[in-house]
């Protein structure tokens, strides 16, 4: 409580999501002691004075159930076990990025197999690729011309990638998207 206090008076930003001590305004609550232990199911009075006693904080774990669970601990650390959590938590996500190569219809080989490279090096990485063939005038009138590159890159890389979006016409733009196949 004496943390709890300290907290206030530094202005340090509290989790807005847990309610301590006098915050806690239901007429009972199912207690957890400090070792993790069931108290029972307390009034909101007699469970503050049990924290008090300790010289530790009443802070509400759980809202959402009847009576909503409490737990006695030190603020302070419970505060930075949950910050270490989430950090934790965040470490361990894949953030995965959607890469986009813009193809011509009339595209030389050379380049077509260097644009072919930069698709293989993003999957190798675990990125999706947005693969577009980009139209201008009468360029529209040979949609196969696109179909085909599209094609010839999905059949290249048939081994490595499948296809979460199929080759559709967009306005100007034929695009499908790629990603990693799972498990490779």
């Amino acid at each position: 409580m004496l943390i709890y206090k300290r907290f206030l008076e530094e202005g340090f930003a509290i989790n807005k999501s847990y309610r301590i001590n006098n915050q806690i305004r239901v007429p009972e609550v199912r207690v957890l002691g400090v070792n993790g232990e069931q108290l029972g199911v307390m009034a909101t009075p007699q469970a503050l004075v049990a924290a008090k006693a300790l010289a530790l904080d009443l802070v509400e774990i759980s809202s959402s159930t009847v009576p909503p669970v409490c737990k006695i601990v030190n603020f302070g650390k419970f505060r930075y076990e949950q910050e270490k959590k989430e950090k934790a938590a965040k470490k361990n996500q894949k953030i995965v990025v959607l890469k986009e190569i813009k193809i011509r219809p009339k595209i030389d080989i050379h380049d077509l197999q260097t644009k072919k490279n930069h698709i293989k090096e993003f999957i190798e990485k675990g990125n999706k690729v947005r693969v577009t063939i980009m139209f201008r005038g009468r360029e529209m009138a040979h949609k196969e011309m696109g179909r085909d590159i599209l094609d010839k890159i999905l059949i290249e890389f048939q081994d490595f990638v499948e296809v979460e979006q199929a080759s559709k016409l967009e306005g100007y733009n034929m695009a499908m998207v790629l990603a990693p196949k799972k498990g490779k």
